[in-house]
């Protein structure tokens, strides 16, 4: 927890407690159901939770936005973000159902009234977002041919409308066909060695009906 206020030093005492939470939630849960690998689930708060957050570093979302999560797994970065953000709407997707539990059994206890879980493919779901979040489900192309019709028009951010998608390594070859992304790296907003391979990539994407 020491490890958030560091970064993230004007949480509410609701936002401090919702991220205490997490540890014994995530540790129940995943007794139950594998959403985070042994070797990770000791390291939560760095290696899922300020690792999500690393996208409010980028782009802090202002209230109203709506931002989907695809293939968040557990709940990443969807829930970290969900705490962060109170006056955003998330909608969390991924394709296996039991996964999905988890994120709303994880946000009914934290009193998340700003998460929508739903069990479906990114291509089917329904709605326009600000942008799309997301922690290294696949290569870009094929993301991008997912998300691409589900942007909003209007933009209320600095950074447009579009991707934000958590990766690592040389990403140089993925986004060949993309060069209006930017990749921004997280070493330089976190000093923990994790971060030193750890990016966000954001990919501006135009509205389409």
């Amino acid at each position: 927890m020491k490890i958030l206020t560091t970064y993230f030093n004007e949480l509410t005492d609701v936002q401090l407690h919702q991220f205490k939470q997490l540890d014994n939630l995530y540790k129940e849960w995943n007794a139950q159901i594998n959403v985070i690998s042994r070797k990770d689930i000791d390291e939560l708060y760095i290696r899922h939770v300020l690792h999500s957050l690393g996208i409010a570093k980028i782009q802090p979302f202002k209230p109203g936005s709506y931002i989907l999560d695809v293939g968040t797994g557990g709940g990443f970065p969807g829930i970290p973000l969900a705490i962060l953000f109170p006056e955003v709407q998330f909608h969390l997707v991924d394709s296996i159902g039991k996964k999905i539990k988890v994120v709303q059994e994880v946000a009914n206890a934290l009193g998340l009234q700003n998460v929508k879980a739903e069990h479906c493919r990114a291509e089917k779901v329904k709605g326009e977002f600000d942008f799309i979040v997301s922690r290294a489900v696949t290569n870009m192309d094929d993301f991008v041919k997912w998300v691409r019709k589900k942007i909003a028009k209007k933009q209320h951010h600095e950074l447009k409308n579009g991707i934000l998608y958590l990766k690592g390594g040389d990403l140089t070859e993925e986004l060949t066909n993309f060069p209006k992304a930017t990749i921004y790296n997280l070493l330089d907003y976190f000093t923990e060695d994790f971060f030193e391979t750890k990016k966000v990539v954001h990919l501006p994407l135009k509205y389409k009906r």
